[in-house]
């Protein structure tokens, strides 16, 4: 018995901008700014939509991680 596997189920799930807004819990117009200003996670350009691969937004908010240095004796 031969099982068939689709082809399409081996590529990585894209989310829009919308999705990707509720995702984060920031406002569509974040996303935007984040785009022009080369913040954000990488985007890819679908004809005149713009996607975003799951996997490069899980490896953009790993490097979003805000680890405290050490403090100074000052402080």
């Amino acid at each position: 018995m031969k099982t068939e596997t689709n082809p399409l189920s081996v590529l990585d799930p894209l989310v829009t901008i919308t999705e990707l807004a509720e995702y984060l819990g920031v406002p569509v117009k974040t996303i935007y700014e984040w785009r022009q200003t080369g913040r954000g996670p990488v985007g890819l350009r679908i004809g005149r939509h713009v996607k975003f691969r799951i996997s490069d937004v899980q490896a953009w908010v790993d490097g979003q991680r805000d680890v405290p240095g050490p403090r100074s004796l000052s402080e």
